[in-house]
């Protein structure tokens, strides 16, 4: 068995490893979410974790994990009696993922119980993982139908296992614990908010805690058990600490003082529901507890907010996360000075509106957050300096300075015409394991949606030859038939953006980053891939590679410089190797290119030619392609046009993205399809 890294050894990552600690102090905080940059000792602080949870008692031979003093009534390895039960350590199971429903909520033997009526089941991870942690590594890539799964057991506190009328229940408590890259991607806000706290972590810029945590690393990769040996005290410690505060918290008093700053303070924030503003409560008991202390005080709910409601207040997809912390601190600030006299009006008439240094948020609070919007202004100056003039086609050889985005609209969605295999997601239609069913087939593998009808009309023509005399019919594992189904898929949304003199118009290229800005939030609804692929000049870069982080390609979006020719095949060769190349990795999603352009082509001998030949390749290979056309003024030449149709695609103006016409696009997409 490897030997985990010591808890105690992890350098730096202080809120961190001050979440995790509060979860094993009081498990109903409801666990944290860990976001961060790959290399930052994520994984590595979550698996040291389970070695300081004090050991748990469970009834001896239970595949349940029952708590002998209070054995589940219904554990299907009971009923039990009350006893003394046997000692073990507390597991972390981890969900990779990759898994199957069934490895994770448990497999039921559906011949057994059509044919015996016996519920024969294998518990999966969440049996294994209750009273324990449950950890998820990469958690923003779990499969939406796992998920959901996740999500029922985390709200009722038990997982169901239902085929056909045959059902199983069991205990399924959990500390759920994830990490993710969010350039990877972002949570389903419903599982977002099922985690009660959540902690960014970066990697140190101090070169001497950057020198200490490699030379921590490779001291335990030479000697795992001496190294983990030298830092044994230190663990028995925090062991120790966790297991006095568990002891101290129920005598922990949450005063109305506390209440009420907790509760203005999720208010001030506008966070939806109540469950915020319970974690907080828990969150800051716990935290009281791990002090020693028996009253809850204003720092403990300082810091119960930021641990408790970065990823819980209403912000938009590509806002960044995080709390305001001088609007905290006033906050808590203004409901402490009520709170003793509870005096009917404000005594916030104090000249200084700063505070003093008896403010609650000590040192935390100081950012310059309200120097915000005058960064913002000095940013959009040059803009304000330039102007707004369109350049003659092809023009523009020197580059220009990124401009801002317009504000986004809502678009209506765009499909991939046909029906696919690939993950599951909102935009095309697809054979998923979830949706309305429509026929039976025969099992490939293991059988995990049973078509109850297409089973019976197999096995009932041969009863007679396989001697029924009872009741029961007579079932065997050919006669199974797994349902089909349809539901939707993501896709890969590829957007190549012509950034060339010929776009750079100010007015013209914000309403163009407004039109990309707007289709890429709604990728971000309908859970694509996306990539961002560039031309201007001489060539076309890959802004951003396909990936699940609808962020990034705002960002990068956001910072897009333009000018020079326009190097239009250029662009649609690029974009159809990264396709070639996509189509390796991730066979089974479908790829959608919205290419946004006014159509004209410069540099280089035959340029137009040249681009129909490259749009050519795409109607070759079969992939949907959406050309906006972007060009303006009285006179159109109709470039764009007849682009799409070289691409065998459909052409859509920015205005039209606006517009309800848009609603025959999908159509006009489909009909040349077929």
């Amino acid at each position: 068995m490897t030997t985990p890294f010591p808890f105690t050894a992890v350098v730096g990552q202080d809120d961190l490893r001050l979440a995790l600690l509060l979860n094993a102090v009081s498990p109903a905080v409801g666990g944290v979410l860990v976001r961060g940059e790959k290399g930052t000792a994520k994984s590595t602080a979550v698996r040291a974790l389970s070695a300081l949870l004090p050991e748990v008692a469970v009834v001896p031979g239970c595949r349940f994990s029952c708590d002998p003093a209070s054995p589940d009534p219904a554990c299907p390895d009971g009923p039990h009696e009350t006893g003394p039960g046997a000692q073990r350590p507390a597991r972390m199971v981890e969900l990779p993922v990759g898994a199957s429903e069934d490895r994770l909520v448990g497999a039921l033997d559906i011949e057994r119980a059509l044919a015996e009526g016996v519920k024969a089941f294998e518990p999966g991870l969440l049996a294994d993982a209750h009273r324990g942690i449950l950890y998820v590594d990469e958690v923003n890539l779990l499969h939406d139908h796992l998920v959901d799964l996740l999500l029922d057991a985390a709200a009722m506190g038990a997982s169901y296992v239902e085929r056909e009328g045959v059902s199983v229940r069991h205990a399924a408590r959990f500390l759920l614990v994830g990490t993710m890259n969010p350039e990877e991607g972002e949570l389903r806000p419903q599982l977002l908010d099922r985690f009660g706290l959540t902690v960014e972590v970066a990697a140190s810029r101090e070169p001497d805690q950057r020198v200490e945590v490699v030379r921590r690393r490779l001291a335990y990769d030479d000697d795992p058990a001496g190294f983990t040996a030298r830092w044994a005290d230190e663990e028995s410690a925090v062991r120790a600490q966790i297991i006095a505060a568990r002891a101290l918290l129920p005598s922990v008093r949450l005063g109305d003082g506390a209440l009420r700053q907790i509760a203005a303070t999720c208010a001030a924030f506008e966070v939806d529901g109540m469950r915020a503003d319970i974690v907080m409560a828990r969150t800051a008991t716990a935290l009281a507890a791990w002090a020693g202390r028996t009253d809850v005080l204003a720092e403990d709910v300082r810091q119960a907010a930021l641990l408790a409601l970065p990823h819980r207040r209403r912000r938009n997809p590509f806002d960044a996360p995080g709390l305001d912390e001088n609007k905290l601190d006033e906050t808590l600030e203004e409901f402490a000075e009520q709170e003793p006299e509870q005096e009917p009006q404000s005594e916030d008439d104090d000249p200084d509106p700063d505070g003093g240094p008896d403010g609650p948020g000590g040192g935390g609070g100081q950012q310059p957050d309200s120097d915000g919007p005058q960064g913002d202004d000095a940013g959009a100056q040059p803009e304000a300096g330039e102007g707004g003039e369109p350049q003659p086609s092809g023009a523009g050889s020197g580059e220009q300075q990124p401009v801002r985005a317009s504000e986004p609209f809502r678009t209506k969605a765009l499909s991939v015409p046909g029906i696919g295999e690939g993950a599951a997601g909102r935009r095309s239609r697809a054979r998923t394991e979830h949706g309305r069913t429509t026929g039976a087939k025969r099992p490939q593998g293991a059988l995990t949606k049973l078509h109850l009808a297409a089973t019976i009309q197999a096995a009932a023509p041969h009863q007679l030859a396989r001697g029924r005399s009872g009741r029961g019919l007579v079932v065997r594992r050919d006669d199974l038939r797994q349902a089909t189904r349809e539901g939707r898929e993501g896709n890969l949304v590829l957007f190549v953006v012509d950034a060339s003199g010929s776009m750079a118009a100010r007015q013209r290229m914000s309403a163009v980053k407004g039109a990309v800005l707007s289709l890429l939030l709604d990728a971000y609804q309908r859970r694509d891939k996306v990539g961002l692929v560039t031309f201007r000049g001489a060539s076309a870069d890959v802004a951003l590679p396909p990936t699940s982080s609808v962020d990034a390609a705002a960002v990068r979006l956001e910072s897009l410089p333009t000018g020079g020719r326009t190097p239009l095949a250029a662009g649609l060769l690029k974009a159809h190797d990264v396709l070639r190349v996509e189509r390796l990795r991730d066979p089974a999603r479908r790829a959608l290119v919205v290419l946004v352009t006014d159509g004209r082509a410069t540099g280089g001998p035959e340029p137009v030619a040249l681009a129909g030949r490259a749009a050519r390749l795409f109607a070759a290979d079969g992939v949907a392609s959406v050309v906006v056309d972007c060009e303006s003024g009285p006179v159109r030449l109709g470039l764009a046009g007849q682009l799409a149709g070289e691409l065998d695609g459909t052409a859509v103006t920015l205005d039209e993205l606006r517009a309800d016409s848009i609603a025959g696009l999908v159509k006009d997409v489909q009909r040349r399809a077929a």
